[in-house]
């Protein structure tokens, strides 16, 4: 009974013995083939922290809107019968735009007119015998009351006759005709646009806290989409007196010079307002930097040797412009750092660069 024992204690012996030696031999090949291997690399783009030339401004959007546009419709009723303008041209304040037909309003005001002329001789008559105290005072009174009504009546028709006139109230730039001859039109129908686009207003909001910098007069930047390589200049014209309590913004409307006329009513603008002279920063591309919530950094590339490591370094923010960020703190101008690739980067990885391709693993989440 001892000695079966005694075996079976061995042969357990035996194969755990086993089991761990095979263990332990396939640890020692694993380290020796990674260091035989060496370090690995990791390809990375990399970029270098430059200085530059940057204002202090403040960033928002808004829109462009006429110093003067209207939507001209008709006053009265009536049927189109005469055109005088063309989609799209440039009218002068006064031009005559559209004609109504009037001719029933015409043949009214001269039975009108036939009606005063003998009023005003009814009157002057009554005024001759009244003289000579023929004609009661209450008659020549009733005698003049017919003669100013008949003027007001025929003053009335004149003024509906003009209305059939429909003219340019200023001058400006028409839009695209939305009424034809013949056509017959109710008050207010609308028959075309009219906006005065030189010059042009850009109205934006900003947050409250930038009241204490803002006057009239102050320079603005404007970019739009249609012409995004190009900044139109203007100056702040007017500051609202309130805050919109539910957004806490204020209100600014800044006026651009457009003799081009390139900018439109509409146009959606990307505004900088300009706070004071430009200084010198230490910028980096937005990809070169992980926004995290405990803290933004970069990878740092560093020389060892003959070998390029690189070294995670937190940094402080500040602006945004474009594709660059403003470094206020922990990076000097001149030091490279990674711009793609790091998402399998560590403190002390060896890397090798390649900037010939754009790289994935840009670092800008956060």
């Amino acid at each position: 009974m001892i000695n079966r024992l005694i075996i079976v204690v061995l042969l357990l012996g035996l194969v755990f013995g086993s089991i761990f030696g095979w263990k332990a031999y396939q640890q020692r090949q694993i380290a020796e083939r990674l260091a035989a291997r060496g370090h690995s690399t990791v390809t990375v783009a990399t970029t270098i922290a430059t200085t530059e030339i940057w204002a202090h401004k403040i960033d928002t959007v808004g829109s462009l809107r006429a110093i003067q546009g209207v939507e001209v419709s008709a006053e009265v009723s009536g049927v189109v019968a005469e055109l005088s303008f063309v989609s799209g041209s440039r009218v002068e304040a006064g031009a005559q735009l559209l004609g109504l037909d009037d001719t029933a309003e015409a043949a009214e005001l001269r039975s009108l007119d036939a009606q005063l002329e003998l009023a005003k001789q009814d009157y002057e008559r009554a005024k001759g015998l009244s003289i000579k105290t023929l004609l009661s005072q209450a008659q020549l009174d009733r005698t003049k009351s017919v003669l100013d009504s008949l003027e007001a009546r025929a003053e009335e028709q004149q003024a509906l006759i003009a209305r059939k006139s429909i003219q340019a109230p200023f001058s400006g730039e028409l839009g695209i005709r939305k009424i034809n001859l013949g056509e017959y039109l109710s008050p207010g129908t609308p028959i075309v646009t009219l906006q005065q686009l030189d010059p042009i207003f850009t109205d934006f909001t900003v947050p409250e806290r930038y009241l204490s910098s803002l006057s009239v007069g102050q320079i603005i930047e404007v970019v739009v989409a249609a012409f995004p390589a190009e900044v139109f200049q203007g100056k702040i014209s007017a500051i609202s007196p309130k805050v919109e309590s539910r957004t806490r913004n204020i209100e600014l409307q800044a006026t651009l010079q457009n003799n081009d006329t390139r900018l439109r009513p509409g146009m959606f603008a990307r505004v900088a307002v300009i706070l004071g002279s430009a200084n010198k920063v230490v910028t980096v591309p937005r990809t070169a930097v992980e926004f995290l919530p405990y803290g933004n950094s970069v990878f740092i590339v560093t020389e060892e040797g003959d070998a390029l490591t690189v070294q995670r370094r937190q940094v402080t923010t500040d602006r945004i412009l474009g594709t660059r960020v403003e470094i206020i703190k922990g990076i000097k101008s001149g030091e490279r750092v990674v711009s793609a690739g790091q998402l399998k980067l560590r403190n002390g990885q060896h890397i090798q660069i390649d900037n010939s391709v754009e790289l994935t693993g840009g670092a800008t989440r956060g």
